[in-house]
């Protein structure tokens, strides 16, 4: 396509990435820090670099030296300094969801055979019922003070004695960049738990095919919000600018994300899908509380030149503010996104990149950039990355394959699950269905494993049918899936459970109060007619059912659709075994 890469350098495992990172760039923060009071510190890279060395070095010191060890905690910068602790010389890292259950948890350091654990004062709390379950060597650090436990600071002053002593074992350790790095849980659930093996040529390679299509610079500032513990943030948003040189902040709860944006300003804001669209429609509201606003976002969509785009960037010049003020760029992923939301934040002069991956792939393969931004398509493959659409049907729908240098290593001790997902000659089976054009943009239509088949052998992918659903103001959240029905045509029907937005259905209706169950059911069987008008008659939605909570999401806002279903499911038979043991 006669892209122009910008230029990356080479580097072959983190501890170079920090090495060079704090020869080239001295005077750069690495972190901005709130402390206590509520002042905001810096660490440049030269002093992370030498309390990476003093943590390492004590690791090594108190015999976990190639030892798995474990990470769980809000995102901080002490999170970021263990990880490199642990990985420049000490060992495997085992980054953990801190949302987990203790059970869950123990499943995985179990399955990982980690031998220590950082964890921050929230999650030892939540380990107390299983930590007598845990091997009696087993050993925890706190990453704050808790007591009992050595913390974070204590082993960075013991390392510092100890380099001091001339202990270089850590220093000096020879880090191999395609041996296995970092251990990822895919699902904590126990029996469930598939451990991706990613190796630190793995996430450098993606973090350098990005580099190479999307400008980032060390004067470039990222606020994190998304969980650490994830390859998504933990990839694309702390390694790459680590690698880059730029500065990483951290948000201390959503509640507080106005806030840290003024204070910190950020460049670059990577997140998910369903929060841009709650921040999205906070700005749509806004606009179409101005006289020009509402038109304004139209024309702007409609005209794109650059005339029209610095009237509009004038226009909507408080969105930035809302933003830090200097917002360049957002990065969405993990799910699929309204491709309204892309059009109208590139009309407030800020566009947004979607792209995809999965942890196996470290995460990303495909994605928009400086390039090709098209807000209906996740995008290209990356540099280095090889995809195709494996088997194609009439409509050119099939599976993603994928190939390159940022593919897993496999599944930990799992060699039928590894051996599943990858083809003789080395593809990697992602297990999503989309198409290619002729540029070489994709799209994607949805998971292998949720596609309904029909008895007359047609498919339907159910975030085809969610798209349209979720678009209509009335819905906030749906899930789409299959039911076996003898009446249907097509010997099965699809069914849609919806969580509804009562706040947007209150304010259509002009009243104060909420909705009856009657009402709502009326007003949602009307939603349900408006979207089958969008759909073939074998698509059409024909039974739904009406939640009064949220769907259960993972900790990237994505809904955990079989466990959503699993979960009705199991009402629906206590339901229907009480009214059988009433009627007897």
């Amino acid at each position: 396509m006669g892209i122009i890469h910008y230029e990356t350098r080479h580097v072959n495992n983190f501890k170079e990435v920090l090495e060079s990172s704090a020869r080239l760039f001295p005077a750069r923060p690495a972190f901005k820090i709130r402390e206590k009071d509520g002042s905001i510190s810096e660490m440049k890279y030269p002093k992370l670099l030498n309390i990476v060395n003093a943590l390492g070095t004590a690791l090594c010191s108190l015999g976990l030296k190639a030892k798995h060890i474990a990470i769980m905690g809000k995102n901080s910068h002490k999170w970021c300094i263990s990880y490199f602790g642990i990985t420049n010389g000490t060992g495997v890292v085992v980054p953990i969801d801190k949302e987990l259950m203790a059970e869950d948890v123990l499943n995985i350091l179990t399955v990982s055979e980690a031998k220590a654990m950082f964890v921050d004062d929230k999650s030892y709390e939540k380990l107390q019922e299983i930590k007598d379950r845990l091997p009696q060597d087993f050993t925890f650090i706190g990453l704050d003070e808790i007591e009992g436990l050595k913390n974070i600071d204590e082993l960075i002053k013991l390392g510092e004695e100890l380099l001091e002593k001339g202990d270089r074992t850590f220093i000096d350790a020879e880090v191999d960049g395609n041996a296995m790095s970092s251990l990822l849980f895919t699902s904590g659930t126990t029996g469930m738990a598939k451990g991706v093996m990613l190796s630190q040529k793995n996430i450098i390679e993606d973090i350098r095919a990005i580099k190479k299509l999307v400008k980032i610079t060390p004067d470039d500032t990222i606020l994190s919000v998304l969980p650490l513990h994830h390859t998504y943030e933990n990839s694309l948003c702390f390694v790459q600018l680590m690698y880059t040189g730029g500065c990483y902040c951290f948000c201390e709860g959503l509640r507080y994300i106005t806030r840290d944006m003024q204070d910190y300003q950020p460049t670059i804001f990577v997140t998910v899908p369903l929060m841009l669209e709650k921040m999205h429609a906070k700005i749509l509201k806004k606009v179409h509380e101005k006289k020009v606003g509402k038109f304004a976002l139209t024309l702007g969509k409609l005209v794109q030149d650059g005339f029209v785009a610095n009237v509009m960037e004038k226009i909507f010049a408080e969105v930035k503010k809302n933003f830090g003020g200097k917002l360049r760029l957002i990065i969405v992923g993990a799910a699929a996104l309204n491709p309204e939301v892309a059009k109208d934040f590139k009309t407030f002069g800020i566009p947004v990149y979607i792209g995809y991956g999965l942890t196996e792939c470290s995460p990303l393969v495909i994605g928009n950039n400086d390039h090709i931004s098209l807000p209906d398509s996740v995008g290209i493959a990356l540099p280095g990355v090889e995809a195709k659409i494996h088997d194609p049907d009439d409509n050119g729908v099939g599976e993603i394959w994928v190939k390159g240098p940022m593919v897993m290593l496999g599944y930990y001790k799992d060699e039928a699950a590894t051996k599943a997902v990858f083809t003789e000659d080395g593809w990697f089976k992602t297990g999503d269905m989309g198409t290619v054009d002729e540029q070489g943009c994709y799209r994607i239509v949805g998971r292998c494993k949720n596609v309904i088949v029909t008895k007359n052998g047609k498919n339907i992918y159910p975030e085809e049918v969610e798209y349209h659903l979720n678009n209509h103001p009335f819905v906030s959240e749906s899930i789409v899936f299959g039911a076996d029905c003898d009446e249907a045509e097509e010997g099965t029907q699809v069914v849609a459970k919806i969580f509804p937005d009562i706040q947007a259905i209150t304010a259509k209706l002009k009243d104060k109060q909420a909705p009856t169950k009657e009402e709502l059911q009326t007003i949602i069987g009307d939603v349900i007619k408006e979207v089958n008008k969008k759909l073939p008659k074998y698509k059409n939605i024909r039974d739904f059912d009406i939640r009064e909570v949220e769907f259960v999401k993972t900790t990237t806002a994505k809904i955990k659709r079989q466990a959503n279903l699993e979960e009705d499911n199991k009402t629906t038979e206590t339901v229907e075994t009480t009214e059988t043991t009433t009627q007897e």
